[in-house]
C-alpha cells in the first residue's frame, strides 16, 4: 500500500489535500449511505406499525373462536369440593347435585417390629445398638382387594421377592422395598430405642393400586410387646359420588383419585372429604368474553395509536414522521373507523346449510342485525378517533339474546381479524420490498469501498511522485548554483 508523509520538499499538508479530496470523490457513498439509513428508519417505523397489527388480528381471532363462547365458569356450594372448567368446543352450561360418599385414597400397611438391640458388648458402661435379624423373605405383590378383603393378583402379575436372609432388619426391608419398582413406597418410624413401625404405602390412590405383603406374619410386635403379630391393612379405594339420590335415577360414579372429569362437560371436580347435598354449576363465563372484546378495543386503539404516531406532522417546526407521506399506513385508520362506523347490517349465517336451497326464513345465508350499529355491542367511537367497550351494555344486550350477540360479536371479529390481516400482510410486503432496497444500496456502498481506496492510493503515489520530483528539481537547482557561483 502507497503512502506518503506530508510534503518534506513542497511544505504542503498532503494528507490534508487528500482528505478534502476523499471527500468530495465519496460525496455519491455518502449519499447511498444516508438513504439506508432512512430507509432503515422507515422499516422500523412499518414492522411497529406490523406488530400492532398483528397483535390487533390475534385479539379479534380469540373474540370470533366458538372456544370463547364456550367457555364456562365453575362453582361449588360447597368449601371441600373445588370446582375448574377448561377451555374448549365441549364446555357446557348445567349443574349437578351429588353426595361423597367415599374420597380416594391409598393403602397403607403397618406392622410393630423390633429394630435394635442394645447391650454392652465391650464392658465399657455404654450401651451399643444392633439391628434385630428378622431372618425373613419378604414378597410385596400388586392387586386389588373387594369389599370383605378378599385379595386377587394383579394382571399381569407385578410381585417382587426380597431375599433378606443375609441382612434383613426392618430398614433393610424397607430400602429394598424402594428399590424393588413397584407403586409402594416402606419407610421405618423408630417408636423406641428398639421397636419401630415397619410401614408400606401406595404411591397411588384408588382399589387398583392395592398390594399384598407377606413373609412378615407372626414376626410382630402386639401392643404389649409379645411375638407374634402380623401386618395390618387399611385397603386402598376409589372416591365415589352418587348422582341424583340414591333411587332409579340416581346413579355412582368412582375415581381412583379424588378428581371427577365427566359430571358436566368441561368442569373438573376435585373432593376432599365426605359430605352430602353438594352442587356444582357451570354458567357462561360473561366475564371472560367482555375481557376479551376488551382486549380487541385496546388492540385496535394502540394500532390508531402506532399509525398516528409514525405518521404525524409537527407544523411548528415542520417536521414529520418516519411514515408521515405513506398514503398506505394514513389509510388504516380510515379503515378501522370506517368499519366501526358502518357497524352490522347483515352478517353470515352460522346455521347456513349449504347443502339445502337457500330460504330466508328456514335456510338464510346471510342474517340481519336490526340495531346494526356496534353500540348495542358497547363498542363505540370516542371524540378522540379511539373506541371504548362498555362491559356492561354488552352483557345486557347478551342476556337478552345470547345467540343473536354471539353471532354478531363473532361475525364483527371475524371482519375486524381480516381487515388486520390485508393491512399487515401489506405492510409486510413494504417492508420486504425496502429490505431488499437496502441489500441492494449496501452492496453498492461495499463497491465504492473499494473504488474509494484505489482512488486514495492513486493520490497518494500522485503526491508522493510530485515530491520526488520537486526533490530532484531543488538539487538541480542547488547544483546549478553552485556551478554559476564558481565561475566568478
Amino acid at each position: 500500500m502507497t503512502s506518503s508523509v506530508d510534503g518534506l520538499v513542497s511544505g504542503l499538508s498532503t494528507s490534508s489535500l487528500i482528505g478534502q479530496l476523499m471527500q468530495v470523490e465519496a460525496a455519491p457513498q455518502t449519499k447511498l449511505k444516508t438513504k439506508v439509513k432512512t430507509a432503515e428508519t422507515a422499516v422500523a417505523s412499518y414492522q411497529s406499525v406490523n406488530s400492532k397489527l398483528k397483535a390487533f388480528k390475534a385479539a379479534a381471532d380469540d373474540v370470533s373462536k366458538l372456544s370463547t363462547w364456550r367457555s364456562t365458569k365453575a362453582t361449588s356450594n360447597s368449601s371441600s369440593v373445588t370446582a375448574s372448567t377448561t377451555t374448549g368446543l365441549v364446555n357446557t352450561a348445567g349443574s349437578v347435585t351429588f353426595d361423597v360418599k367415599s374420597v380416594a385414597r391409598a393403602q397403607t400397611t403397618t406392622i410393630k417390629l423390633p429394630t435394635n438391640t442394645t447391650s454392652d458388648s465391650n464392658n465399657d458402661g455404654k450401651l451399643e445398638k444392633t439391628p434385630v435379624n428378622l431372618g425373613a423373605s419378604v414378597t410385596v405383590t400388586m392387586g386389588k382387594y373387594d369389599e370383605n378383603g378378599n385379595f386377587t393378583p394383579a394382571t399381569p402379575a407385578k410381585s417382587v421377592t426380597l431375599d433378606l436372609t443375609k441382612g434383613s432388619s426392618a430398614q433393610d426391608i424397607a430400602g429394598k422395598v424402594n428399590s424393588a419398582g413397584l407403586d409402594v413406597r416402606a419407610f421405618v418410624v423408630n417408636t423406641s430405642d428398639t421397636e419401630g413401625i415397619l410401614q408400606f404405602t401406595g404411591s397411588k390412590t384408588g382399589e387398583d393400586f392395592g398390594f399384598q405383603v407377606t413373609g412378615l406374619e407372626g414376626l410382630g410386635l402386639d401392643t404389649n410387646g409379645n411375638a407374634g403379630a402380623s401386618p395390618a391393612s387399611t385397603y386402598a379405594k376409589n372416591a365415589t359420588l352418587q348422582v341424583g339420590g340414591e333411587g332409579e335415577a340416581g346413579y355412582t360414579v368412582s375415581s381412583a383419585t379424588n378428581t371427577f372429569s365427566g359430571l358436566i362437560p368441561g368442569v373438573t371436580v376435585n373432593v376432599t372429604k365426605e359430605e352430602t347435598g353438594v352442587t356444582v354449576s357451570a354458567a357462561t363465563d360473561i366475564s371472560g368474553i367482555t375481557a376479551k372484546i376488551q382486549s380487541m378495543v385496546d388492540a385496535m386503539n394502540a394500532t390508531l395509536t402506532e399509525v398516528k404516531d409514525q405518521t404525524a406532522y409537527d407544523s411548528s417546526t415542520k417536521k414529520g414522521s418516519p411514515l408521515t407521506g405513506d398514503f398506505m399506513v394514513r389509510q388504516m385508520t380510515q379503515s378501522i373507523l370506517g368499519m366501526v362506523s358502518v357497524g352490522m347490517a347483515k352478517y353470515p349465517n352460522p346455521r347456513y346449510d349449504k347443502d339445502l336451497p337457500v330460504d330466508e326464513t328456514t335456510n338464510p345465508k346471510e342474517l340481519t342485525f336490526p340495531e346494526q350499529s356496534l353500540n348495542k355491542l358497547g363498542i363505540q367511537l370516542s371524540r378522540d378517533g379511539l373506541l371504548t367497550f362498555n362491559a356492561t351494555d354488552f352483557t345486557n344486550a347478551y342476556n337478552e339474546n345470547p345467540s343473536r350477540i354471539q353471532e354478531v360479536t363473532q361475525a364483527v371479529a371475524t371482519n375486524f381479524s381480516a381487515l388486520a390481516d390485508k393491512q399487515s400482510k401489506s405492510v409486510t410486503a413494504v417492508i420486504t420490498g425496502r429490505k431488499n432496497e437496502i441489500d441492494s444500496i449496501n452492496d453498492q456502498i461495499s463497491n465504492w469501498d473499494t473504488r474509494l481506496a484505489s482512488r486514495r492510493e492513486a493520490l497518494q503515489r500522485q503526491y508522493a511522485a510530485m515530491e520526488t520530483a520537486l526533490g530532484n528539481m531543488k538539487n538541480q537547482s542547488s547544483w546549478l548554483a553552485g556551478q554559476i557561483a564558481s565561475l566568478g
